[in-house]
């Protein structure tokens, strides 16, 4: 499995930006305009961006990525480390 991309952690900071009801970064302009696209976040009455259905499972998918990407990490750092203390003479 490859690591999480970029392109996917950049996505998890702005939904969980929304999420906890901060506005998107100037920066994230663009993507916050693609999210509405996509029916991940609409616009409140407010005016604020708030996360749909569809943006909140995407959101906890992405997090349960995270955390399995660092826990294989650990898994593949306590082999190299076990595999180097047997090589060790």
């Amino acid at each position: 499995m490859d690591p999480i991309s970029l392109e996917d952690l950049a996505l998890l900071d702005v939904l969980q930006r929304i999420d906890q009801g901060h506005a998107p970064g100037h920066h994230s302009r663009a993507l916050s305009e693609r999210l509405v696209e996509a029916a991940l976040a609409e616009a409140g009455e407010d005016g604020v961006l708030i996360l749909t259905d569809a943006g909140v499972e995407r959101c906890k998918s992405l997090r349960h990525r995270v955390a399995a990407d660092t826990e294989a990490a650990q898994v593949l750092k306590e082999r190299e480390d076990a595999a180097q203390e047997t090589d060790a003479p």
